[in-house]
């Protein structure tokens, strides 16, 4: 029966995946060869809400193809899936559910009743992220399907599994050793969800702002001269003054100011260090006195050089406050209110009054003081942003410019005077309110502006386990590519904070700590055990739970069964390599690297592949906003999962984001429909069936092809081994299209119809091997189109593609003399054609040919070769002369020159003059390019994209014209 014309994507993709899993394909081990290496990944968890991006379709195609290389090498292979449990979207995606449906709301609900819901969403709909893998061809073993959650209290039938056992564990273990504690920092605070967060659901987005600027009273009445200089040193104005001045973007957090801080050097303030100004907010009786200071940190060319430190609601200003010793102030409750809580306003302030002045204080005592006036409390922080700045307005205590005062944000101008005209006149101040564009960070899933707020918090004391994550990097026993990622691994790992552990959630890893009536802590993997520490008394467990980065830090050893020694974890740990994306390398890949190391001892991989962003064709980040989101799915249903993949693969170049755009994909989909059609000739020629040995032929054709073989075979060992994956799909392209569909396939066709019994028949066995090793050499990045070939072209196979074995074969496959002579027919053929298509000669016209002094070499591959140098260059005759006549374009070969004689043919002085006018416009649009990126204002102002744009559009028209250059150069050889 005769192939289909084309290969039916929709139909056959979801077969062939059915086909492999029943089979047992993708488990671990299978195919494996007797005394095998081991190879593994584990698949970075997606969000158990999550659905198939671009992102994700770009991550897994890369470790998909190589499981599916190593598993094919014989390997012992396991590529380790599974999803992480995602705390908070989790939870917002089963509220917003109970919203929907009417029902009762978490609150209402109570713990366990909501986390009854949460296990029944998992159990309805958390395998779309799986199913939606298995769509893109990614051959995980699912039978091993692991879940940060598997184990839990509360886990329904069909959760089983110690992963779950694993994290409490690994807290209890860390607790003990010192290695966890629970202590007071500032965190990012989500007031939506009312949970802390971690820099990574933060996004920082440039906003509309205002800068407001005040006047601090200083204590008493007080006055300094305060003196203006230029850079110089000149006096540019003195005035005398009894405040100091201060800017900030949020004028509800002045009520928790600890301090104003100046710089050392800044010579402007130096009479009023150590002296006391007045916040100007709150009842006047009450205001408060804080100490100005000196810090290495304000900036004395920025606004007036001076800066309020609100040590609980600023992380710069939080960390001035720790070196300074300065009280930090918490002004707002979970939900981002004014605070509503303790004393009256008067008591709070009178005791921070007291602390200002030397009075010792803890930080236990500073966090109950609510210095919030009793007028504020309760309100929403913007509305209390509004209120105050109203208050100090109306108390004058804004500082005032003139309504024309460029700072406003309006042009400048002088008013005309009376005497020349103008209206009369009194000069008009107003409050100096900057608008300016501000970086705002608002919480990724909520969507609400985040709040900087110290809370009580767990924390893993990183500094005490960084170091082994750190030295084997540096030693490179565990390897990052590129090496630009390595340096900012180095960068967050040498700088390292505390890491905030706790999550205020319901739904996660609830921390394994009791508390007594005294607030004693108790540290147990169960209830039973706390309560013996704890003799028996009463206790009440902590309510957080643990960060997903914690136990998602511990993926490579939970997945395969750790604490129990399993013969997976035995076998495949340390794994061999992570693929993950540049935005998690601290987050998890150092996370994992550390953890690994505290727990076991030991690397949990051993390279490290950091892959880039896939942009849309333009350069731009993919944005739901901006419109511009590429789904992965709709390319699948329109141009089939193989031309997706191979798109992906083939633009991975290491360190360089991806600039994706359907174009691109449909063009290789047209590469797939270029490997069925090779296909089908060779069905249509018999050439099929192959057993898999290497053919012995005899035509010159047929033994070089073997060595083209050979050569992509070793080409993409050697991208893959070091995970070039765009110089193999290149390679393979290249190898494909070029060699074997081009020039293969047309330069057999003379021997498989005209040639004997002999050479057709060895034809049609080298063929039938030559397109089994493209489709195997092919099978990782296009698995679906291949495995279907694979079956198609043969009665019975041993085994289905996807298990059959990687070839060995190498050099000793490739023949000089057949190389050598086929590589100078190729090189014929295309300076042919080139000219030719330079030269405007007509497609279809048949042409005479000269040829002067040809060596006895060349002359034998031109007999040997004829018929196909004709056909393919379109020659019509071959004539010996001993010198070319005028009007001649001269190719030169290895032994000899050709010529064309194409003044008869064309009219050279309208080619010319087309060739000319075409390289003038070309020139207008090189010069302006040019002139763009030699602007040094240019490439430092205009965005990354529009520069790499400009760039890209250089080269290509600079190539455009060398080739318009070229074609006149053969022009002029014409006369």
């Amino acid at each position: 029966m005769a192939m289909e014309k084309t290969f039916n994507a929709t139909e056959a993709e979801n077969r062939l995946y059915q086909a492999w899993e029943t089979a047992g394909a993708f488990k671990a081990g299978a195919n494996a060869k007797p005394g095998a290496e081991t190879f593994s990944i584990m698949i970075p968890p997606p969000n158990v809400t999550g659905s198939l991006h671009m992102g994700h379709a770009f991550n897994n195609t890369l470790q998909d193809i190589l499981v599916r290389w190593h598993r094919m090498r014989g390997h012992d292979t396991l590529w380790q899936p599974g999803q992480d449990h995602a705390g908070i979207a989790t939870q917002m995606v089963v509220e917003r559910k109970l919203a929907a449906e009417n029902l009762p709301g978490r609150r209402d609900l109570g713990r366990e009743k909501f986390l009854e819901k949460v296990w029944e969403w998992k159990t309805e709909s958390g395998d779309t992220i799986i199913n939606q893998l298995k769509r893109l061809g990614a051959s995980c073993d699912w039978s091993r399907n692991a879940f940060t959650m598997s184990g839990a209290p509360g886990a329904p039938a069909g959760e089983e599994g110690n992963f779950h056992d694993a994290v409490i564990k690994v807290f209890v273990d860390m607790y003990n050793k010192g290695l966890i504690y629970r202590g007071k920092r500032l965190v990012n605070w989500d007031p939506h969800f009312e949970t802390a967060i971690s820099d990574l659901e933060v996004e920082n987005t440039e906003v509309p702002g205002h800068m407001w600027h005040f006047k601090y009273p200083l204590a008493g009445g007080e006055t300094y001269e305060y003196v203006e200089k230029d850079e110089d040193g000149n006096v540019l104005f003195t005035e005398e003054r009894d405040y100091i001045s201060i800017a900030t973007t949020r004028p509800e957090t002045m009520l928790g100011d600890g301090a104003v801080a100046v710089h050392p050097s800044d010579e402007r303030y130096a009479p009023i260090i150590g002296k006391l100004c007045e916040i100007p907010v709150g009842p006047k009786e009450h205001r408060r006195l804080i100490p100005i200071i000196t810090d290495e940190y304000p900036d004395p060319a920025f606004g007036s050089g001076a800066v309020k430190i609100t040590g609980a609601h600023d992380f710069n200003d939080y960390e001035v406050a720790k070196r300074g010793g300065i009280p930090m102030y918490r002004l707002m409750d979970t939900k981002g209110h004014m605070r509503d809580d303790g004393a009256p306003y008067a008591e709070a302030a009178t005791r921070a009054q007291a602390i200002a002045e030397g009075a010792e204080f803890t930080g236990a005592e500073v966090d109950t003081l609510n210095l919030i006036p009793d007028h504020l409390r309760g309100l929403d922080r913007f509305e209390a942003r509004a209120k105050v700045v109203d208050e100090i307005t109306h108390e004058g205590l804004a500082v005032m410019v003139l309504e024309n005062d460029p700072r406003l944000g309006k042009s400048a101008h002088t008013p005309v005077a009376p005497e020349e005209g103008g209206d009369p006149r009194e000069a008009s101040l107003v409050p100096l309110v900057e608008p300016k564009p501000i970086m705002q960070p608002f919480g990724d899933r909520s969507k609400v502006v985040i709040e900087p707020m110290l809370t009580d918090q767990w924390f893993v004391d990183t500094a005490k386990i960084v170091g082994p994550a750190i030295d084997a990097v540096r030693s490179r026993d565990v390897t990052i590519m590129p090496e630009s990622d390595r340096k900012v691994y180095f960068h967050w790992l040498e700088n390292i904070e505390p890491w905030c552990i706790s999550r205020q959630l319901w739904w996660g890893h609830q921390i394994p700590v009791w508390y007594d009536d005294e607030g004693n802590q108790y540290c147990a993997a169960t209830e039973d055990e706390a309560r013996e520490q704890a003799g028996g008394k009463p206790l009440t467990r902590d309510e957080d739970v643990l960060d997903t980065w914690f136990s998602s830090g511990l993926w490579p050893i939970g997945t395969l069964g750790w604490p129990e020694q399993t013969e997976e974890l035995q076998k495949y740990f340390p794994t061999s390599v992570l693929i993950t994306g540049f935005d998690i390398i601290f987050f998890w890949v150092a996370r994992m690297m550390m953890m690994q190391y505290a727990v076991v001892g030991q690397k949990p991989f051993s390279h490290v592949y950091v892959h880039a962003l896939v942009r849309d064709e333009k350069g731009k980040k993919m944005s739901k906003s901006l419109g511009n989101v590429i789904d992965p799915l709709d390319l699948i249903d329109e141009y089939g999962a193989d031309a997706v993949r191979f798109t992906l693969t083939a633009m991975a170049a290491m360190g360089r984001d991806l600039k994706l755009s359907t174009q691109r994909v449909a063009g290789y989909r047209n590469f797939g429909t270029k490997l069925w059609n090779a296909a089908r000739f060779a069905e249509m020629n018999e050439a099929v069936g192959s057993d898999g040995q290497v053919p012995t032929p005899e035509a010159t054709v047929n033994r070089w092809i073997l060595g083209e073989v050979a050569k992509a075979r070793l080409a993409v060992d050697d991208a893959l081994e070091n995970f070039r994956f765009n110089d193999a799909a290149n390679a393979l392209y290249t190898f494909v299209w070029g060699t074997v569909c081009d020039w293969y396939v047309e330069f057999s066709k003379p021997l498989l119809m005209d040639g004997d019994a002999a050479t057709k028949a060895e034809t049609q066995a080298t063929m039938a091997w030559v397109i089994d090793q493209c489709l195997i050499l092919l099978h990782p990045i296009m698995p679906f189109v291949t495995e279907e070939l694979w079956d198609t072209l043969a009665d019975k196979r041993d085994t289905m593609l996807v298990l059959a074995d990687w070839p060995t074969y190498g050099t000793d496959l490739i023949n000089p003399e057949a190389d050598r002579e086929m590589n100078w027919v190729i090189g014929l053929i295309e300076q042919v054609r080139s000219a030719r298509a330079q030269m405007h000669v007509p497609a279809g016209l048949y042409i005479p040919v000269l040829v002067s002094e040809l060596s006895e070499a060349g002359r034998m591959a031109w007999e040997r070769n004829e018929a196909m140098i004709k056909r393919l260059a379109r020659i019509d005759s071959l004539t010996d002369t001993e010198a070319f006549p005028k009007g001649c374009v001269t190719i030169a070969v290895e032994g000899g020159s050709f010529g064309l004689p194409l003044a008869d043919i064309i009219d050279v002085g309208e080619e010319k003059a087309r060739l000319e006018k075409t390289l003038g416009k070309l020139e207008k649009e090189l010069g302006g390019l040019r002139g763009r990126l030699n602007n040094p204002k240019f490439v430092a102002s205009a965005p990354d994209e529009v520069v790499d744009e400009a760039r890209e559009n250089l080269a290509l028209r600079e190539e455009e014209e060398g080739k318009l250059r070229a074609a006149l150069s053969r022009l002029a050889e014409l006369g």
